[in-house]
C-alpha cells in the first residue's frame, strides 16, 4: 500500500500518471490517466501515420527520459517495459505505464506473458532474474527493442514476416552463444547512425556492457537536431505539409474522377438515352412513354450462320465489330437511336426518345441506304470473295418505350409497330429495303418524289395476314441538291412514265394512276422544287 501512495506522487512528463487502485470485485484494477492515442504498439501496427526521423527521435527520447526518471525513483526499475506499455497522449508525448504493479501482472494469461518475453532481456529468459524483479540493465534491453520498433516502423522482431515464430525467437535469444539473434535494423537513410549504434549497445548480450539510462539520455540530447527541439511544432509542420499534399492529391483524384465520370456517362449514354440516364442518375423512376409516330428499323446479315462456319469465333467477332462500328458511325450523324444489336441483328428507331414529327421515316430510309452502300464495299479480310449482304425491314406507327430491369437496365420498345418491322425484315430479300404500307404512305406523303420505291405486291406476313409491302430502291434522281440540274432528269421521268407499268421503278406508288393533267401538274411541282433548290 505504501508503494501505491508513493506511485501517486510520481510526476514526470514521460511517466504515465497513476491515479489509484480499485480493490472491489474479483480482480485488482489499476486506474491511470487517459492517453487518447493509445499505445505505441497500436500506432505502429496500424501504420496509418507517417513518422519521419525527428518524430521517431522524439519518441525514443521520451522513452529514455521516462526510464531514467523511474531508475532514479523509489521503484529503481520499470520491470514491464514494452511498446504496449508506452502510451501516447494528444500532444504525441510518450508516457511509460504499468510500472510498479507486479502483483497485478501475475494475473495475466500465460500466452500473453510468454509474448512479453519478446522484449525481455536474455538474462530474464534464462531465469537469473524473474520478470517481476528485473533490474535496470534489463529495462535498457527492452528500451532497445522498442527503439527498433519505432525506427523500422514494424512490430517487435517483425514477427509477422519472419520465418521463425515468436516461440522460436524467444528460444534463440535465450540460448545465446555464437552469433546472437537481434531484430533487423533496416531503416531509412536519414536515421542517424550514432543512434543506431546506441540501440545496438543497449541490447548487448552482457548486461554490464549496456549503457545506463543517464548515459543514454546524455547521448540522445547530443544527437538532438539543432534546428528542431519541439515535437508539437514539428507535428504542426508535418500536418501543414500533409494538408498541402492532400489538397494536391485530392485535386488530382478529382480530375481523375471527373474523367472517369465522363467515360461512364459516355458508356451509359450508349446503353440508354440521355434523358433516361439523367433521370436514373437523379434517382427518379423512368415511366414507360408512348409515342404516336415512330419508325422502327431491323436488319440482319443474310446467311450469317453459313458465314460464321467459315470463320473462327474471334474472326466472327471481328467481322461484326468492324461492320457495326461503321454502322454506329453512320448513326451518330443522324437523328436515330440505336436500341441494340444481338448477334448479327441490328435494331434502331427514330422518333423516340425525342419526337421529330414525321422526319423519322426519312432519317431511317437515308440511314438504310447508307448501310446498303457501305455493305456493298465491305470486305472480309480472310474471305475476300465473300460478299456481306444486309436484309432490312422497316415499319412506322405508334410505339411504347421504357426501361426494363434494375441490375442491367435496358431501353426496350413495345407494340405492334415493332413486331411488324421485324416481320418486314424476316420476309425481306438480300440487299433490299423492305417497308410496310404504313411506312411507304408516310414516306411518299411527307417526302414526295424524293425516293424511288416500288410495290412488292401482297405478301402473307405471319401474325398479320396478307399485307401489301414495298421496296425502297434509292434516292430519286429527280429531286437533287445539285444546282446544275439538267433537263435529262425530266427525260428520265418521261421514259419512266412510258415504260412497262408492271416492272417500272417509280418515285411514287401512285404515278401509274395519274391523269394527263395530274402528271402535268407533277412536272410543274418538280420544276418549282428545282428552282427553289
Amino acid at each position: 500500500m505504501d508503494n501505491l501512495v508513493k506511485m501517486r506522487k510520481l510526476d514526470h512528463d514521460n511517466v504515465h500518471k497513476f491515479i489509484g487502485m480499485s480493490i472491489d470485485g474479483p480482480r485488482l484494477i489499476g486506474v491511470w490517466k487517459l492517453c487518447s492515442r493509445g499505445s505505441l504498439q497500436d500506432i505502429i501496427c496500424r501504420g496509418n501515420f507517417s513518422m519521419d526521423y525527428f518524430f521517431m527521435f522524439c519518441m525514443i527520447r521520451d522513452i529514455a527520459e521516462g526510464v531514467k526518471y523511474l531508475h532514479h525513483s523509489f521503484l529503481r526499475v520499470h520491470g514491464n517495459l514494452r511498446s504496449a506499455t508506452c502510451l501516447v497522449n494528444d500532444s504525441w508525448q510518450v508516457k511509460l505505464a504499468d510500472y510498479g504493479l507486479d502483483f497485478i501482472e501475475a494475473q495475466e494469461q500465460k500466452m500473453l506473458a510468454k509474448k512479453r518475453l519478446l522484449w525481455a532481456a536474455p538474462e530474464v529468459m534464462r531465469g537469473s532474474l524473474k520478470p517481476s524483479i528485473t533490474d535496470s540493465p534489463a529495462d535498457v534491453y527492452s528500451f532497445a527493442i522498442i527503439a527498433s520498433e519505432i525506427l523500422t516502423k514494424k512490430e517487435a522482431w517483425n514477427i509477422s514476416e519472419r520465418k521463425e515464430g515468436y516461440e522460436e525467437v524467444i528460444y534463440l535469444v535465450k540460448k545465446g552463444g555464437g552469433e546472437i539473434l537481434r531484430p533487423d535494423l533496416s531503416v531509412d537513410r536519414d536515421v542517424n547512425q550514432t543512434l543506431l549504434a546506441l540501440v545496438k549497445d543497449c541490447w548487448a548480450e552482457n548486461p554490464n556492457d549496456r549503457p545506463v539510462a543517464d548515459e543514454i539520455c546524455k547521448l540522445i540530447t547530443e544527437l538532438t537536431p539543432k534546428t528542431k527541439n519541439n515535437l508539437m511544432d514539428h507535428v504542426f509542420k508535418m500536418l501543414e505539409d500533409y494538408t498541402f499534399t492532400l489538397e494536391v492529391e485530392v485535386e488530382e483524384r478529382t480530375k481523375e474522377l471527373t474523367v472517369e465520370k465522363k467515360k461512364s456517362d459516355i458508356l451509359l449514354g450508349k446503353m440508354l438515352p440521355r434523358q433516361v440516364t439523367e433521370r436514373l442518375k437523379a434517382g427518379q423512376a423512368v415511366e414507360p412513354e408512348g409515342f404516336d409516330s415512330v419508325t422502327v428499323f431491323f436488319s440482319d446479315i443474310v446467311k450469317f450462320t453459313d458465314l460464321a462456319t467459315k470463320c473462327s469465333p474471334f474472326q466472327t467477332v471481328n467481322i461484326l465489330n468492324d461492320l457495326f462500328s461503321n454502322f454506329d458511325a453512320i448513326i451518330e450523324k443522324t437523328d436515330v437511336y440505336k436500341v441494340e444489336s444481338i448477334g448479327d441483328g441490328y435494331l434502331c428507331v427514330s422518333g423516340l426518345p425525342i419526337r421529330n414529327g414525321f422526319a423519322h421515316i426519312k432519317n431511317l430510309v437515308d440511314m438504310a441506304l447508307q448501310f446498303m452502300e457501305f455493305t456493298s464495299h465491305f470486305k472480309i479480310p480472310h474471305l475476300p470473295t465473300e460478299q456481306v449482304q444486309l436484309r432490312i425491314g422497316m415499319n412506322s406507327g405508334p410505339c411504347v418505350a421504357g426501361v426494363v430491369g434494375l441490375s442491367m437496365p435496358r431501353y426496350c420498345l413495345f407494340g405492334d409497330t415493332v413486331n411488324t418491322a421485324s416481320r418486314m425484315e424476316s420476309n425481306g430479300k438480300p440487299s433490299m429495303i423492305h417497308i410496310s404500307e404504313c411506312a411507304h404512305t408516310l414516306l411518299t406523303k411527307c417526302y414526295p418524289y424524293q425516293y424511288e420505291t416500288s410495290s412488292r405486291g401482297e405478301v402473307i406476313i405471319k401474325g398479320k395476314g396478307v399485307m401489301e409491302t414495298f421496296w425502297v430502291h434509292d434516292r430519286s434522281t429527280i429531286v437533287t441538291t445539285n444546282k446544275n440540274w439538267r433537263s435529262e432528269n425530266l427525260e428520265k421521268i418521261s421514259e419512266a412514265d412510258s415504260g412497262d407499268k408492271n416492272t417500272m421503278r417509280s418515285v411514287s406508288p401512285y404515278i401509274e394512276n395519274l391523269t394527263v393533267d395530274e402528271n402535268k401538274r407533277r412536272r410543274e411541282l418538280i420544276k418549282e422544287s428545282m428552282e427553289y433548290l
